[in-house]
């Protein structure tokens, strides 16, 4: 099936650090590497099967200086949050919204009270573990 080229591209907003913590590899030994390895799966991902999909990660804290893991060519965007991490992804879905209300948007968290603040922007939601079944497939 062909998207229409007059809708916009849906987004993806990827909660970094709620993502990361739901899996217990060891992350909390390097945080800015488990990151890394997330970007590096999601800029996979949107090499291939993605290809349709706007991905914008927030990286917060001691996960910040994974964002070199990105390059310039890659269109994956990567939002260092000055401060909160869950006020950033607000920010982000509100202004995509406002930009572009028809676009879908989905927010990868499980952390309830973000939910509770994306969704009345009109964003969906989903856990980790659907964004780890698309970016490993079984």
């Amino acid at each position: 099936m062909t998207r229409d080229p007059n809708t916009p591209r849906p987004l993806l907003v990827v909660d970094a650090a709620n993502v990361i913590g739901s899996r217990p590899d060891g992350w909390w030994k390097d945080r800015a590497g488990a990151a890394r390895r997330l970007l590096t799966n999601l800029a996979t991902y949107q090499e291939g099967p993605g290809a349709d999909i706007d991905i914008t990660v927030i990286l917060e804290g001691a996960a910040r200086p994974a964002a070199d893991a990105i390059t310039p060519d890659q269109p994956l965007q990567v939002v260092l949050a000055p401060h909160s991490g869950d006020d950033t992804i607000v920010d982000v879905v509100a202004n995509a919204a406002t930009e572009s209300p028809a676009r879908e948007i989905t927010v990868v968290t499980a952390d309830r009270g973000l939910r509770a603040r994306v969704e009345p922007l009109g964003a969906q939601t989903t856990g980790p573990s659907t964004l780890y079944a698309l970016l490993d497939p079984q």
